[in-house]
């Protein structure tokens, strides 16, 4: 007896009263039932031998249908449905009364290597003979089965049943939805990769166990790929992971939930009414606000190579290759196909980075061609945001290594400069050597930023400790935290070269939050960003499972200048067929569906960028007397302190900051509404108002003075007897011009 799933018996339905004849009731009799076939166990006891059954049909593919008895035997262990396979148009269709011969199998949905998909066959009737319809009109009640299952497994119990899934249902994944028809749901919202929140152990094992409960996969079951239209749209088109979907009333199966034959198997339910999608997970047009007055960001461009896999070039050249090792060929190309899908990929990422905007940006995935793909990049960006807006790092002079990709930075001229030439680690371990690159703002700070690309999780080796050991890391695992280990010396380098402790790490780490090699760093004296300000961040979705193989790592001096460090979901969660690339769509393929390719940031890549804000001012303080304070030519915060102070924060955007009413008398000979900014936080506790009721309420005042604005401190507001005292006078600045949010951080 299996274990049993929240559930509801079916009630018969039979809209026309079950009326058949004396000779069928008596043939009826004599046949074997759908239970009987079926069994409690996973597979039938059956096998081999031909039968006649009798039921309803309650759902037609191209070549089978399901079949139901329609009162069943009451025993919740036994399925009362069964596939029934015809290998061609079954010529039946929905609620008719059926009887037929078929050979009971079971039926491996995946190769014969496939251990999943050989622990869980499909019973099934084939060799169909014999088949007569009986009547027509009539239904079965679908049986009530809510997620998660009990334990798993559970649903094997209504193979071939028709059911229904209360919900909502999220959807986990949509990879293979325009290709196979498959959208894989989840019971109570989002499934996270278990090493994204746990260390590789029981608890980690237990939320695989937990997701692979409360995942099914809906699948329209059709054995066309690339079918047209593309099922399961909602309102708004195809449906992002997050969305979420109703009630789901179909027949419960079995098969591959990948497209490897030897890849993973789920359970399956084939809509017998088309599902509800809801919008639950709408795009976004912006990173949400990260703050700082640098902003960097990292993101894998998938691919981006200038050499297309037809040995043709962005430039116009032919008969080219990639390199990889040794040798270069055409083969070793792994981005576009051809000039058209280039511009297209071209045309995504830069919309991407055009909104990123970052004033340094770590690129992986890009051709290791010398300059060349990076400079194409930094050529068409330019081309969208401004001539001489962006450049690109230089390779380092110890080269990229020797795989096919390398990773690469560029950065914004205007705000940052290069700080002698770019450094990596050639050490055997890389095969995607680091990159860092030394800048220094105008204000004369400085900031490391080392890009990294780690081994990736794919091509797994039959031995050793890089083989998948069973924990949730995958492949190459080890690899990756030699990698890692090998960081820390790197950055122990690049700090004594750049004479600043500042440096961050961005990129594609291929490991999830939790995983060694991210434990490695973080146990070492680096800060994970993203973490600090979202434990569950994700930036790739892969089986259906969240989590963030993107990361921003800021070793501890830097670590407190991080204003806020976000991913921006533009391609984890969308639909692959809003990619670049061209075959499977129309016209290419005149059966498929519709192309949705737009010139637009989503699903320009697999990964999610991430955004970094860094609060990288020069500080001035001054004594307790009266000071004349000078800033530099980029970004200060100066605080005058006691003593009435002349402050001149120069060209860059300033932050003034004032801690106490003792700081009062200052005057600010340069301010600019919109640029900098007053800072109050401090003072406002001190006297215990909160800042959102500062400026409405009276305690900080705007008072005209000639052509200077007074910024005035009422300590019990506009309602109390006390006088407001000015604390600091902006000069050639009206009251008009300053925006209390804005400029003062108050309302």
């Amino acid at each position: 007896m299996k274990h049993a799933l929240t559930w509801r018996p079916f009630v018969r339905a039979l809209p026309l009263a079950l009326t058949l004849c004396a000779t069928h009731l008596a043939a009826q009799a004599a046949d074997t039932p759908i239970y009987t076939i079926q069994s409690s166990g996973v597979t039938s006891p059956l096998v081999g031998q031909t039968v006649t059954t009798t039921g309803v049909v309650t759902k037609v593919h191209s070549n089978g249908f399901f079949l139901q008895d329609p009162t069943g035997d009451g025993d919740v262990a036994t399925s009362d449905g069964i596939l029934i396979y015809t290998g061609s148009a079954p010529g039946v269709t929905v609620g008719q009364f059926v009887r037929l011969t078929g050979k009971v199998v079971e039926f491996n949905t995946g190769s014969s290597s496939n251990a999943d998909t050989k622990a869980h066959t499909v019973t099934e009737l084939t060799t169909i003979t014999n088949l007569a319809v009986l009547g027509g009109g009539y239904g079965v009640a679908p049986t009530v089965v809510a997620l998660p299952e009990t334990v798993n497994d559970d649903l094997e119990r209504f193979e071939g049943m028709l059911v229904t899934l209360p919900g909502p249902l999220t959807v986990s994944q949509n990879y293979f939805q325009a290709r196979y028809g498959q959208l894989t749901l989840s019971a109570g919202g989002r499934m996270e990769t278990p090493t994204n929140r746990f260390r590789p152990g029981a608890q980690a094992t237990g939320l695989a166990a937990e997701n692979a409960r409360r995942r099914i996969v809906l699948d329209d079951g059709a054995t066309a790929q690339n079918v047209n239209p593309t099922p399961y749209t909602g309102a708004n088109g195809l449906p992002r992971a997050g969305d979420t979907v109703g009630d789901v009333t179909g027949v419960i199966d079995y098969g591959l939930a990948t497209a490897s034959s030897a890849g993973a198997g789920d359970y399956k339910i084939h809509p017998v009414t088309a599902p509800i999608l809801t919008s639950a997970n709408p795009r976004t047009a912006l990173p949400e606000a990260v703050g700082g007055n640098v902003r960097v960001a990292s993101f894998n461009v998938l691919n981006y190579f200038t050499t297309f896999t037809n040995g043709n070039t962005a430039s116009g050249q032919t008969g080219q290759g990639c390199s990889l090792g040794t040798t270069v060929s055409p083969s070793h190309c792994r981005g576009a196909n051809s000039l058209a899908e280039f511009q297209r990929q071209q045309a995504k990422i830069v919309e991407a980075l055009a909104v990123v905007n970052g004033d340094a940006v770590g690129l992986m995935e890009i051709q290791n061609n010398g300059a060349v793909a990076a400079q194409n990049l930094v050529d068409a960006l330019n081309a969208k945001v401004g001539a001489g807006t962006y450049a690109a790092v230089p390779d380092p002079a110890a080269g990229t290594g020797s795989d096919a990709i390398k990773v690469a930075m560029i950065y914004k001229p205007g705000k940052l400069t290069p700080l002698g030439a770019a450094q990596t680690d050639t050490d055997a371990v890389f095969s995607r050597p680091p990159l860092a690159q030394t800048f220094s703002a105008p204000n004369g700070e400085r900031l490391t930023v080392v890009v990294n690309h780690l081994k990736s999780k794919g091509s797994c080796p039959a031995s050793g400790l890089d083989s998948d050991q069973g924990d949730g890391q995958g492949c190459w695992n080890d690899t990756r935290v030699q990698q890692t280990r090998k960081l820390r010396p790197f950055i122990t380098q690049l700090q004594n070269a750049s004479a600043s402790n500042d440096v961050l790490l961005v990129g594609d780490f291929n490991a999830y939050a939790m995983e060694d090699p991210i434990f490695e760093l973080t146990s070492n004296g680096l800060t994970d960003e993203i973490g600090r300000f979202n434990p569950m961040g994700y930036s790739y979705v892969f089986d259906g499972a969240a989590g963030r193989l993107d990361h921003a790592f800021c070793t501890l001096s830097l670590s407190g200048k991080v204003s806020r460090a976000v991913h921006w979901h533009i391609n984890a969660d969308e639909q692959l067929a809003h990619d670049y690339n061209l075959e499977f769509k129309q016209p290419a393929c005149a059966t498929c569906a519709p192309d949705p390719f737009a010139v637009s940031a989503y699903r320009s890549s697999d990964h999610d960028p991430v955004v970094l804000g860094l609060n990288l001012y020069k500080t001035v303080r001054g004594t307790t007397g009266r000071d004349t304070l000078l800033g530099s030519a980029g970004d200060d915060t100066i605080t005058g302190g006691t003593g009435g102070d002349v402050l001149t924060g120069g060209a860059g955007a300033d932050v003034f900051v004032y801690e106490s009413l003792r700081d009062a008398g200052d005057t600010v000979t340069d301010f600019v509404p919109g640029k900098d900014r007053i800072q109050l936080s401090t003072l406002l506790a001190s006297l215990g108002i909160n800042p959102t009721v500062a400026f409405g309420s009276g305690v900080v005042k705007l008072q005209a003075s000639g052509i200077d604005t007074l910024l005035q401190i009422d300590t019990d507001g506009s309602s109390g007897p006390a006088a407001a005292r000015t604390l600091v006078t902006l000069r050639n600045v009206l009251p008009s011009m300053i925006q209390p949010a804005r400029d003062l951080g108050i309302q």
